[in-house]
């Protein structure tokens, strides 16, 4: 599959929130109940995706102009990787986060972390993050998972 990864600018907002939302409501529904899947919503509306905008790097992957996934560096932390369901498994989610660790070492960080969901554990663990807490949200719970970077090319 041929997909091309680069900065979110503000007009992807709405695509990037369809993605998020149909990712939750697909893939994350399995190991989170419905309370959580609509709180977590709340928090991708195409307005809060822009504002994450304004204080994250956001990278977005495309498909023929189609936005089809998203991954964002938040200081030294991976935030809000999606990948649109009918995309997942044809490794978008590790082309975005290969672009995340780019950013992240032309920056100077030397160790990630990310707030991982139940569902998406695994892909981390494959990608070299281990779970280092356990953290609660009410009911949610999210693995915080840590990688250190590689310096050397």
């Amino acid at each position: 599959m041929t997909c091309t990864i680069r900065r979110a600018i503000s007009e992807d907002a709405e695509e990037v929130s369809s993605i998020i939302v149909a990712a939750l409501r697909k893939t994350n529904a399995k190991d989170y109940s419905e309370a959580v899947i609509q709180r977590v919503e709340q928090s991708f509306t195409p307005e809060a995706v822009r504002e994450m905008m304004n204080h994250r790097v956001m990278f977005v992957a495309t498909q023929d102009e189609r936005i089809i996934g998203t991954a964002s560096l938040d200081g030294c932390v991976v935030r809000t990787v999606f990948v649109e369901p009918g995309f997942q498994g044809q490794e978008i989610g590790r082309r975005l986060i290969a672009e995340v660790e780019r950013e992240a070492l032309a920056r100077g960080i030397a160790l990630l972390a990310v707030p991982s969901s139940i569902t998406a554990e695994p892909f981390y663990a494959k990608l070299g993050f281990r779970a280092v807490r356990d953290s609660y949200h009410g009911e949610e719970r999210t693995i915080v998972m840590e990688r250190a970077l590689s310096t050397e090319s």
